[in-house]
């Protein structure tokens, strides 16, 4: 049951040693990492939980029914697809059947991201198109539209410099309105902590 037009879709890798913020464990440890990781999620979380939209997390491998994504706000489902494009792709367009009229997307790892950015991504859907928030590693930290654009995940090289500027490229070849967000950092690698979480 819908409480709102509007959908939030969190996309969440089960917590597991090893598997999350793999280079940042390159340089700081496996432990350190995971640590790491579960801070920004958590910061995922808080900014999540007031927003005017529903949510749903998507889980990388499997529901966690206890865990701090409590079940009667967030909804929870699995990614499906091979890559991170399909998953994607697969949210979206699951989100759509589902009746929900603006979809937006992010991650777990914009800690500059905030609950008034993810308010004012929806409220830019309601005179544009799309909206698009770059991160400054060349990445984007949100993507949100108002009907399914299946270009916007195929065709992309995943976790690299070059995936926000091709999806802009996208939106422009589509010829399509769009509003950018405020350009955010992820947190990927040593360099982007800057003492924030250590």
């Amino acid at each position: 049951m819908h409480t709102s037009k509007n959908l939030l879709i969190i996309f969440y890798k089960n917590p597991e040693l090893g598997k999350v913020k793999t280079r940042l464990a390159a340089s700081l440890g496996k432990e350190k990492a995971l640590a790491i990781y579960l801070k920004l999620a958590n910061h995922t979380r808080l900014i999540s939980e007031n927003i005017l939209a529903d949510r749903v997390v998507y889980y990388s491998n499997v529901i966690e029914q206890e865990d701090a994504w409590t079940s009667s706000i967030f909804k929870k489902e699995v990614q499906k697809g091979e890559d991170l494009g399909e998953r994607m792709l697969h949210a979206f367009k699951e989100s759509f059947q589902k009746g929900y009229e603006q979809v937006c997307i992010i991650g777990t790892d914009c800690l500059e991201l905030n609950t008034d950015i993810i308010e004012q991504a929806f409220k830019n859907l309601s005179r544009h198109e799309t909206v698009l928030g770059l991160a400054k590693d060349g990445g984007y930290y949100l993507i949100g539209m108002k009907r399914l654009y299946p270009h916007f995940f195929r065709d992309k090289h995943w976790s690299t410099s070059t995936v926000g500027h091709d999806t802009l490229r996208d939106i422009l070849h589509l010829n399509l309105s769009y509003k950018l967000l405020p350009l955010l950092s992820d947190v990927d690698i040593e360099d982007d902590l800057k003492g924030k979480l250590v």
